[in-house]
């Protein structure tokens, strides 16, 4: 089949899976997963892998950009400590306590002795940080309060930029090219502070450009240049596109929309970037499900569930942590949100991608493929189909006229 054809069916398989869900009581996001085992495992369809180059150039870019646009940043404001806590302490302690514990415990669980505590910081640091395509998709449909939404979106916009700077430094580490502790912390501050700037700069000029003009699809396209040219121009300073984007996203949002943007353009440009998101994230749900093989990850399943449920009890202790340090501030919210937080934490296709990208020659390559795939897809399906009852059973689903758009 030509590329075109691909996508043509791939864009039916979700059209036909988005229809079937609105019966059933499963997110729309975790049916596309299924889907996509059941079509990976008899490879009916054909369809691209998921690599660096496609989930950066195409898709990452387009999904940040629509989440960040409609992040309020007066509601981020609100819980800045909560959010940036999680985002950047929180994702370097849970790299150490996943790291800890898969090497106290490698022999109990399965874990070959060649997997050292150099195969575990690296999956630990791949796999540290929750995926905002993954939460975002999914709390969008399931009706949870604003600000809970906000927290969990916001977290997951940041510490994924975060996280990719910590794997970079992990895998230093792990294969004796690391820098010190002084130009480590360094290089962190360059390349968040980098991309920082240059979402920020791009932003800002483009919600200028935005206040000058009044016609939807000039704006439209502009935001487009915002959300992708934020993200090349920051890679290609060797910062990270993925805060760089964000930043663009929550000026445009935040600050460009209201201030230049016509009601009538606020709404084309608000279902442009539904429709993307919408098309991006059936894509990347397909694509996720195509690349597991279930039968290579059958041969690690007492190793992949004891990833897993280290993985998601560091994720508890920290963010119930966190709540604990800002009971006592303005910031305090009711447990119940902790809860959500915590097991709202799903890891995607970002977490895959980094694994796939390891070098072949680096030790237990294959067994941290096979962890990162077997968490990314028992949080996707555990995670993803418990956390709307979960959300019922704590009282925190709003009614559909109050949730966000």
């Amino acid at each position: 089949m030509t590329v075109a054809s691909t996508v043509v069916l791939l864009f039916a398989i979700a059209m036909g899976v988005a229809m079937v869900t609105r019966r059933l009581p499963i997110p729309y996001t975790v049916a596309l997963v299924i889907v996509g085992l059941m079509l990976g495992a008899t490879r009916i369809v054909p369809a691209p892998h998921l690599t660096k180059e496609l989930l950066y150039v195409a898709l990452l870019p387009g999904l940040l950009f629509e989440a960040a646009f409609h992040l309020d940043a007066r509601d981020f404001w609100r819980d800045k400590v909560t959010i940036v806590g999680l985002a950047v302490p929180g994702v370097l302690v849970s790299i150490a306590l996943t790291t800890a514990l898969l090497s106290v415990a490698a022999g109990a669980v399965g874990l070959p002795t060649s997997f050292s505590w150099r195969g575990a910081l690296v999956f630990s640091a791949l796999i540290a940080a929750t995926d905002p395509i993954a939460v975002v998709a999914l709390f969008r449909t399931l009706g949870a309060p604003k600000r809970l939404v906000v927290v969990v979106e916001a977290e997951s916009l940041l510490n994924d930029g975060t996280a990719v700077v910590f794997y970079a430094m992990a895998l230093g580490l792990a294969t004796g090219s690391g820098v010190s502790a002084w130009g480590a912390t360094a290089e962190f501050a360059r390349v968040v502070g980098l991309g920082l700037l240059v979402g920020a700069a791009l932003g800002f000029g483009i919600s200028e450009l935005i206040a000058r003009i009044d016609d939807p699809l000039v704006e439209i396209t502009l935001t487009t240049i915002a959300a992708y040219g934020s993200f090349v121009l920051a890679e290609q300073l060797r910062a990270s596109g993925v805060l760089a984007t964000v930043t663009a996203g929550v000026l445009c949002g935040s600050y460009g929309a209201p201030r230049g943007m016509s009601a009538s353009t606020r709404i084309a440009v608000q279902s442009f970037w539904s429709y993307v998101a919408f098309a991006l994230n059936s894509f990347v749900f397909l694509l996720i499900g195509f690349q597991v093989e279930i039968k290579r990850l059958l041969y690690a399943w007492g190793a992949i569930l004891f990833a897993y449920a280290a993985v998601m009890a560091t994720r508890a202790a920290i963010v119930f942590l966190m709540a604990s340090a800002t009971r006592r501030t303005r910031e305090a919210a009711p447990w119940s949100y902790s809860v959500i937080v915590a097991w709202g934490g799903l890891r995607g296709a970002l977490s895959m991608v980094l694994a796939l990208s390891l070098a072949e020659g680096f030790p237990g390559r294959e067994l941290v493929e096979e962890l990162t795939f077997g968490v990314v897809l028992l949080s996707i399906l555990v995670n993803g189909v418990t956390v709307g009852p979960l959300l019922r059973r704590l009282g925190l689903v709003e009614a559909a006229s109050a949730r966000r758009p």
